[in-house]
């Protein structure tokens, strides 16, 4: 025991996290904004975001809209939106991931974030025509696919207490799932009006354009290689420039513990996604999917599907991948999990298989061990400011805590005391080779118990 405690204690200096970022080969990638210019100077600014995804773009917006007289300087190691943000499934989830589906033991709290979400949606369509910049979200709703019996008592009892509460969620049956979606595999289905989906770099670019508006700094290609934490924050970068900061955003999610934060609070688990070509609008009334509805099942290694404006379908999920210390991915493990993708999307629409898919990707997403995110305020002097552990919610999610951080940054945190995931403490992940061990042994089960073939 005291050995592993000792091993669990060195292996962050054992094994060092490598600083390095694979390309963004996404569908959503085509819609990427123009790169900015990398920094090339040294900048002293009052606030620093490391991270060009959803996090950081919505934290420099929400930060320069409230307090134009700060400056705000993002840093973006590859394009903004080269990570989760710009490879995602691109659905607007209600809820975080933890309390969809699960009332925990304050519903009241659960209402409070339900409609928290479902405000941070119509938030995102209005940002979005601010912009100009179309990011096709539509808000027709979203579907939890059921297929067996406990799923579905397990359902019944949550809309009960949840239409009590004035959440308006409905069950449907086996033939209103098949209406909206063509498919008869499932024996209902979860419906929650409040969500929707939409283009994901295609936000990207609306917060991109809006943050930049309001009057931040955005550099791209800009790799943050080490920070020095302290009043004065000094962040240095690959090319040799220091950034200054009084106060630092780590909007960096899976890649934050590379940075030396946050080591043991996620764990990075790698998905992938695979899109079809478009399909005609008689094609897609043969498979019966007649709205542009997304839906997910009910497994912890969860599959879910999409439909884009120019009606492509894409599907993503299963079984995630753990790559020991967070290294990355492999040519051979993608095609293992696209033909999976494939199999379930035969599976779930028979005309479509064998379909061959016109793009595929994977991409690392931050995980909690429960599910549970956490916002709020670290380090030292407390003027380190982080969102972390979005667990498949954080396309709507991640805008939420932009707004929250912004708030908690210039000292008006206090209206979201209330919210459990503020400040929050996340469960602990061991270090390597405890956390792979761990995180093997746990996919492992999964597969078991819910049908996932190893290969």
């Amino acid at each position: 025991m005291l050995g592993a405690a000792g091993l669990n204690e060195l292996s962050p200096w054992i094994w060092r996290e490598r600083l390095e970022f694979e390309p963004n080969r996404s569908y959503w990638a085509r819609s990427a904004a123009p790169r900015n210019p990398r920094l090339a100077r040294d900048l002293d600014v009052d606030v620093a975001i490391v991270g060009g995804g959803f996090t950081g773009l919505s934290s420099a917006y929400y930060i320069r809209s409230a307090s134009a007289q700060k400056s705000v300087a993002l840093l973006e190691a590859q394009g903004c939106g080269s990570g989760a943000s710009g490879r995602n499934g691109a659905m607007l989830l209600t809820m975080t991931a933890d309390r969809f589906m699960n009332f925990s033991s304050s519903p009241a709290m659960d209402r409070r974030i339900y409609d928290l979400t479902v405000d941070n949606i119509r938030r995102l369509a209005t940002l979005s025509l601010a912009t100009g910049i179309d990011c096709e979200l539509t808000s027709n709703g979203a579907l939890q696919v059921l297929e067996t019996a406990q799923q579905i008592k397990a359902a019944e009892a949550y809309v009960r207490q949840a239409r009590h509460l004035g959440m308006p969620v409905e069950l449907w049956d086996a033939g209103q799932v098949g209406a909206a979606i063509g498919t008869n595999v499932y024996a209902g289905g979860f419906y929650d009006p409040r969500c929707g989906n939409l283009h994901p770099m295609k936000l990207v670019r609306v917060f991109k354009a809006a943050a930049m508006s309001a009057g931040a700094a955005i550099y791209e290609d800009t790799v943050v290689d080490s920070i020095e934490e302290g009043r004065q924050h000094v962040l240095h970068t690959r090319d040799g420039h220091t950034v200054r900061a009084k106060s630092l955003v780590l909007a960096s999610n899976a890649f934050t513990a590379r940075l030396g934060f946050f080591r043991n609070s996620i764990l990075p688990l790698r998905e992938f996604i695979a899109i079809t070509r478009p399909f005609s609008e008689q094609e897609l009334a043969d498979i019966g999917w007649r709205r542009q509805l997304p839906f997910n099942d009910d497994r912890t290694q969860v599959y879910y599907l999409g439909l884009t404006a120019d009606r492509r379908i894409h599907i993503g999920g299963g079984a995630p991948d753990y790559s020991f210390n967070n290294e990355g991915g492999n040519a051979q493990s993608e095609r293992l999990h696209v033909a999976r993708l494939q199999r379930e999307l035969g599976r779930i629409y028979p005309k479509l298989a064998g379909l061959e898919f016109e793009a595929s990707w994977g991409g690392v997403i931050d995980w909690s061990l429960d599910a549970s995110p956490s916002v709020g305020v670290a380090g030292r002097q407390r003027n380190i400011f982080y969102g972390l552990g979005y667990s498949g919610h954080g396309v709507n999610l991640t805008s939420v805590f932009g707004r929250i951080i912004a708030d908690l940054e210039a000292g008006r945190g206090a209206a979201w005391d209330p919210y459990p995931f503020v400040n929050a403490r996340l469960d602990y992940v061991p270090n390597e080779p405890f956390r792979w061990l761990a995180a093997e042994s746990g996919l492992a089960w999964y597969r078991l118990t819910e049908g996932e073939a190893s290969t």
